[in-house]
């Protein structure tokens, strides 16, 4: 059932192939490379330097630093001394940081020295002491790039990790406001991997090679990169996202998986060296973190010409749908039309369907299931779900009710079994007595050749209760008015689901996975 019946928990995936292909390159940073073997023994200097340090298990300990070959020897040296990995956000103003810190109360944090400012200044508005290490991971010099874990010895010291114990505290990205402390125990990983290996989507090879641009501290880089190292593929590791270093490294190692969320998609086909960049060892691109405009995701198909696979789900769930290669073939023949109530607008625009492990419902305000092709909030049920927020008992109750985790996310389901994705719950729009996704009005956005990007918010109206609002970024040279773009939605969709008002910004507020921070339009909207 399992792949390797060897891997017990997330911190053994370094130890099988440590063992079994100890030669086999793990991860890719430029010019500097690890083995598994190199990976594992690594990993165990950091958990013996933790241990020796009187950092004990369970203890929270935290990394601030971009993607690097350090970022997976501290992770996998963690989890090896039985503690807790908690990777923060460095793009966090230290004021936010500091919140974190005080809510997760990590014994120590891996610091890299580019950071080392905002952690002093994060500290100064700290009420929770901890100890700090710093790393350079700009330097090649010493095997981990830092003295203090260098004298500790290689041997694995071989701590039990119970499945319900916490592997990762992961803060979420707070569209809300108010990030939460998600815990994921160890069960949830090997769940999740047994649910990749149930499902013969990915169909991971040995000789893959798989980027990793997006960020350690969110689910998709770090759950990502678990995934290819379970199988035993290489990672090739950027600092950030960074367009033209994307393309680059692509060719230079010769990356055979992609994993991205849409924002870093478009960017990539706005850049000057795409048609020049040899796609050729792609096979595989992943994509996943919000919503995608259909024709962006129809010219990514043809300019990189591999397999496309869509994922959704958050840091609370894991996955939960996947929208799979052949579902992005244009020669697909699954049922397009559908008696639902609102247009689907194609598979292209679905999220797809579940994965083995994961049920999922649709239900009403009452908590009652929909009808086929009804919205209503999607609710899921897996072994993967997360064990609750911490420190946070009344929130952790609300979204987790009798095994079912209550989403967020309003969707519905088609005959043909595919999911949709309309909104999230908090997001929809109730203006005169209607309700309005503000998907519908944000693809009709799109649609016009002006509009690079758009987000719709509900602001309150007295004569209709909330508003549509819109705020939109154009395409440089652009001449399109709010009027104009305002008349340009009451051709393609009903009059009341238009904007009422639009307002054309140079950026959106965005989350790091590529979502737009609704709150912070609503709080500049009435703070006007």
């Amino acid at each position: 059932m399992w792949l390797h019946s060897e891997i017990k928990s997330p911190a053994d995936i370094v130890r099988y192939y440590g063992k079994k292909f100890g030669d086999r390159i793990a991860l890719i940073a430029g010019a500097e490379k690890r083995t598994f073997g190199e990976l594992d023994r690594t990993s165990n200097q950091v958990a013996n330097a933790v241990a020796a340090a009187g950092f004990a298990s369970d203890m929270k300990i935290g990394f601030l630093g971009r993607n690097s070959i350090f970022y997976f020897e501290a992770l996998f040296g963690v989890w090896k001394a039985g503690a807790v990995f908690l990777p923060l956000n460095w793009r966090l103003a230290a004021p936010e940081l500091a919140v974190v810190i005080d809510d997760a109360r990590p014994s120590l944090i891996f610091v890299d020295k580019e950071f080392s400012d905002l952690l002093v200044e994060a500290t100064r508005a700290c009420k929770w002491t901890f100890t700090t290490v710093e790393f350079d991971s700009a330097s090649a010099a010493g095997s981990l790039g830092i003295d203090w874990s260098s004298a500790a010895g290689d041997a694995d010291p071989c701590i039990a990790l119970p499945p319900e114990q916490c592997a990762v505290l992961l803060y979420t990205s707070g569209t809300s406001g108010v990030p939460k402390g998600v815990q994921l125990t160890h069960g949830a990983f090997n769940f999740m991997r047994l649910s990749e290996h149930l499902d013969n989507t990915y169909s991971w090879q040995d000789h893959d090679v798989m980027l990793m641009a997006m960020p350690g501290f969110h689910l998709v880089g770090l759950g990502l990169a678990i995934q290819a190292l379970y199988n035993g593929a290489g990672i090739s590791i950027l600092a950030g996202m960074d367009p033209g270093s994307v393309l680059e490294v692509i060719v230079r190692d010769r990356v055979t998986v992609g994993v991205l969320v849409p924002t870093a998609l478009q960017m990539l086909l706005a850049h000057e060296d795409l048609n020049s960049t040899d796609f050729s060892s792609l096979r595989l691109l992943m994509y996943a973190g919000s919503a995608i405009d259909s024709a962006v995701l129809t010219q990514a198909i043809k300019v990189m010409n591999c397999d496309f696979l869509q994922f959704y789900g958050s840091s609370e769930s894991w996955t939960l749908t996947l929208l799979r290669p052949f579902q992005h073939d244009p020669d697909c023949e699954e049922q397009r039309n559908n008696t639902c109530k609102i247009d689907c607008g194609g598979r292209l625009r679905s999220c797809g369907t579940p994965p083995p492990l994961v049920e999922l419902k649709i239900v009403d305000s009452y908590n009652q299931e929909v009808a086929v092709g009804t919205v209503g909030e999607i609710l899921a049920r897996s072994p993967t779900l997360f064990s609750g927020y911490l420190n946070q008992a009344d929130t952790t109750s609300r979204v987790l009710v009798d095994g079912w985790y209550k989403t967020g996310d309003a969707g519905f389901r088609c005959p043909s079994g595919l999911y949709f994705l309309v909104d999230r719950v908090k997001d929809m729009v109730v203006t005169g007595g209607e309700n309005v996704y503000s998907i519908e009005v944000e693809q009709a956005l799109a649609k016009h050749p002006d509009v690079i990007q758009s987000a719709v918010i509900g602001l309150p109206d007295e004569q209709w209760g909330e508003k549509v609002v819109a705020y939109v970024t154009l395409r440089t040279g652009a001449s399109a008015t709010p009027a104009e773009l305002i008349a340009h939605c009451r051709n393609l969709i009903a009059r009341y689901k238009s904007p009422k008002e639009v307002y054309c910004v140079e950026q959106l507020p965005m989350t790091q996975t590529g979502k737009v921070k609704k709150q912070e339009l609503r709080r500049r909207a009435t703070s006007k």
